[in-house]
C-alpha cells in the first residue's frame, strides 16, 4: 500500500472515532462507563476474528511466544487507556480532557524521540504545534480566559495517564509487530480479546442488572457503531498506519477528529455552526499536512574534486 492510501485510511479512522463520539454521547446515557468498553469490544469480537480467519488461516493463532507482548497491550494500552479515560471525566471537565487529549500527537512524537532515537524535522515539529492550536482553538472557541482559568486536578492527571498509555501503546505495537512479525490485524483481534476479558469483573462490579433492563435499541446501535467502525475497522486502519508510517505520524491523524466530529455534531445532533469552527479546521487540517508531507531527500555532494583546488592543496 503507498502511503497515500495509509493517509487515506487514517483520515477515514478519524472519521470513524469521531462518529464514536458522537454515538457514545448517546449510549453514555444508558451504561455506565467500563459498560461500554466491554460490550464495545465484546462485539467487535466476532467481526475482527471472522477477518483474521479468513484473511489468515494458517497464522491466526499466536504462538506461544507472541502471548506476553499481546497481553501487554491489550492491557496497558486497550483496557487502560478506556479505564483511565471514562475515569477522569468523574472528576474534570469536557474541557480539560479535550485539551490534555490532544497533547497525543505531541506526546508521541517526544517519547518516539527519546524512546526510539527517532528524528523530527523543524517541518514536523511545526505541523504538530499548528494542529494542537487548532485544537485548542476548536475546544476554547477562541475565548482565551478560558485556558487562563484551568486548574488542574486529578482527573486531568488520569487524563495525562491516558494520554501517555494510548502513546506508549502505539509506540511499543509497532515495535511488536517488527519483532515479532504479528499482522496489524492478528494484533488488533487479540488487544480487543484481552481488553474484554479483563473488563468482566469491572462490569460486574458495576450491576449490570441495574441498567440492562431500561436499555434501548439506539443504545445499542450506538455501541455496535463503535464496535464495527471505531474499533474493529479504526483500531485495524490504525495498527496499519503505524507499521507503514510510524506511530508518531499516525498520531497527527488524531486531530482530525474534532474536525470530523464539528461536521457529524451539526448535522447528526443538529449543534450550531459559526466560522471560527471553520477556520479551526483548516489549521488543524494545515498542521496534518505539514507534519506527514513527504521529506525532502538530502542532496547528495559530489566527491569529484575541482583541478584548480587539487594544485591548491598540493
Amino acid at each position: 500500500m503507498s502511503v497515500n492510501g495509509v493517509y487515506g485510511l487514517m483520515v477515514l479512522t478519524a472519521v470513524f472515532w469521531s462518529g464514536a463520539f458522537i454515538t457514545g454521547k448517546l449510549a453514555v446515557r444508558e451504561f455506565p462507563a467500563f459498560a461500554l468498553t466491554f460490550f464495545r469490544f465484546l462485539f467487535a469480537l466476532p467481526f475482527i476474528f471472522a477477518i483474521l480467519y479468513q484473511r489468515q488461516p494458517e497464522s491466526w493463532l499466536p504462538r506461544k511466544q507472541d502471548w506476553k507482548p499481546l497481553i501487554l497491550l491489550g492491557a496497558g494500552g486497550t483496557f487502560l487507556y478506556h479505564a483511565l479515560f471514562f475515569s477522569c471525566l468523574q472528576y474534570t471537565t469536557a474541557i480539560n480532557s479535550s485539551l490534555i487529549g490532544s497533547t497525543n500527537p505531541m506526546v508521541t512524537a517526544v517519547l518516539a524521540v527519546f524512546l526510539l532515537q527517532e528524528k523530527m524535522s523543524l517541518l514536523r515539529i511545526l505541523g504538530t504545534a499548528l494542529s494542537l492550536f487548532g485544537v485548542i482553538l476548536t475546544v476554547t472557541h477562541g475565548e482565551w480566559a478560558v485556558l487562563a482559568q484551568l486548574q488542574f486536578n486529578f482527573g486531568d492527571l488520569l487524563m495525562f495517564a491516558a494520554v501517555c498509555s494510548w502513546a506508549g501503546y502505539s509506540l511499543y505495537s509497532r515495535r511488536v509487530m517488527q519483532q515479532y512479525r504479528l499482522s496489524p490485524l492478528m494484533l488488533t483481534a487479540y488487544t480487543f480479546l484481552i481488553c474484554t476479558l479483563i473488563s468482566i469483573p469491572f462490569v460486574l462490579w458495576e450491576n449490570p442488572a441495574s441498567y440492562l433492563q431500561q436499555a434501548t435499541v439506539g443504545g445499542w446501535l450506538s455501541i455496535l457503531y463503535m464496535a464495527l467502525f471505531a474499533s474493529v475497522l479504526g483500531y485495524l486502519f490504525h495498527f496499519i498506519a503505524i507499521q507503514k508510517i510510524g506511530a508518531p505520524k499516525a498520531a497527527i491523524f488524531i486531530n482530525l477528529v474534532p474536525v470530523f466530529t464539528i461536521v457529524q455534531s451539526v448535522f447528526i445532533l443538529g449543534e450550531p455552526f459559526d466560522w471560527l469552527k471553520l477556520v479551526s479546521a483548516l489549521i488543524i487540517i494545515s498542521g496534518v499536512y505539514l507534519t506527514t508531507r513527504p521529506e525532502p531527500e538530502p542532496v547528495q555532494r559530489s566527491h569529484q574534486t575541482k583541478p584548480d583546488q587539487t594544485l591548491g592543496d598540493s
